[in-house]
């Protein structure tokens, strides 16, 4: 997957939210101008996602992608096709904040990062070692997941992906 890792433009900020849920590696940064995303792009061999048409033709981005419509959700279906990242999709492994891939902890690592009914009730929890956040699954887990079966089954229907 190293070949399949993106920079995006800050028109794509629920994009790039969609992407990290997907475990998909996306680098964004709302204030970076054009050049820097451009520069960030080549040093990292990073594809470059981007709303805006000059930026797209702009030289020296050398792999990019336009995204067509508005709606994230299409947008997301879009890179998931365009760049057959199906393989690639491992759901909940990146921190959604700052990119990250989570790690598994124990309970008693994040005791004290989480409400006590969090705490109680949940189980397995992952933690991000760059910003400090905790995720778990619970109801919002459950409702992401039946965002992404329509997002990639109804709105993709050549390319269907089933989702624990």
């Amino acid at each position: 997957m190293d070949d399949k890792r993106f920079i995006a433009d800050a028109m794509l900020g629920k994009l790039v939210k969609w992407l990290r849920v997907l475990g998909i590696d996306v680098v964004y940064d709302p204030r970076a101008t054009d050049a820097q995303l451009v520069c960030q792009a080549a040093q990292e061999d990073r594809i470059l996602l981007t709303r805006d048409r000059r930026l797209a033709a702009r030289r020296g981005t050398h792999r990019r992608l336009l995204i067509d419509s508005d709606y994230y959700h299409e947008q997301v279906c879009q890179v998931v096709q365009r760049f057959g990242l199906e393989p690639e999709i491992r759901v909940f492994t990146r921190c959604l904040r700052c990119n990250t891939p989570l790690c598994t902890v124990s309970l008693t690592a994040v005791a004290a990062k989480v409400p006590p009914y969090v705490a109680a009730t949940q189980t397995p929890f992952k933690h991000c070692a760059t910003c400090d956040r905790v995720y778990w699954g619970g109801t919002h887990r459950e409702n992401m997941l039946r965002q992404l079966r329509v997002m990639l089954g109804a709105r993709c229907p050549s390319r269907p992906q089933p989702l624990q």
